[in-house]
């Protein structure tokens, strides 16, 4: 998608680098900012999913773009990650009345993510893109919940929803894998059991020396 830099008007720049520099040293609860420094008109973001809804426990990546008549005309919210929702359409992108006939130029990003996470809690199935999604919260909640949940474990859980990881967060070792402790003992097993082999060899040495000695002492009876 090409950059709207151009084609916005230097105040309107202006304004929305100082709101998105505020949101990423303010974002709200549970949604992280990542501007890019290259193209301040496209937006992207990461929303965790909301405690006591399917997606608990994803992180779902959006971007919202910006287009040349911005603030005019509201911004187009997209989820990078895939998310069983009947307002989010097969390509990702979202339907919500504020970023439709709700729209107001003075309401801001901020605003627009708020409503886009609220969305993940209180889904809106009379505007549905995504058609079963919303067939199923009408009808059949616990099978609704069953399938956003499921999607929501493959794709947005588990460092998978492409949003930038900490270190702590890859693969971990296993719990004995370098212990130098184990290590050490399992080391001195094969040692452990060599010499109760010596010791079982030496006893029965002598076990059979005696029945030979016994046998040719009674031969010279």
């Amino acid at each position: 998608m090409n950059s709207n830099v151009e084609n916005l008007p230097p105040q309107v720049l202006r304004l929305v680098y100082k709101e998105v520099s505020a949101l990423a040293a303010d974002p709200p609860e549970g949604i992280k900012i990542y501007p890019s420094e290259e193209d301040i008109t496209e937006l992207h973001t990461s929303i965790e999913g909301p405690e006591g809804t399917p997606y608990a426990g994803g992180v779902f990546r959006m971007r919202l773009v910006l287009g040349k008549d911005f603030p005019a005309v509201p911004p187009r919210g997209y989820f990078l990650t895939k998310i069983f929702h009947p307002n989010v359409g097969h390509k990702g992108e979202i339907c919500v009345n504020v970023l439709k006939r709700d729209w107001k130029a003075e309401l801001g990003l901020r605003h627009v993510l708020l409503t886009i996470k609220c969305l993940l809690i209180h889904p809106n199935p009379e505007s549905a893109l995504n058609e079963e999604a919303g067939k199923l919260l009408l009808e059949d909640y616990k099978e609704y919940a069953s399938r956003a949940h499921l999607l929501t474990e493959i794709h947005a859980m588990g460092g998978t929803s492409g949003a930038p990881q900490e270190p702590a967060d890859g693969p971990q070792p296993k719990k004995h894998a370098g212990d130098p402790n184990k290590r050490v003992a399992g080391a001195g097993l094969p040692t452990m059991g060599t010499g109760t082999n010596n010791s079982n060899n030496s006893n029965t040495n002598i076990v059979a020396k005696k029945k030979t000695d016994k046998k040719r002492a009674l031969r010279r009876l």
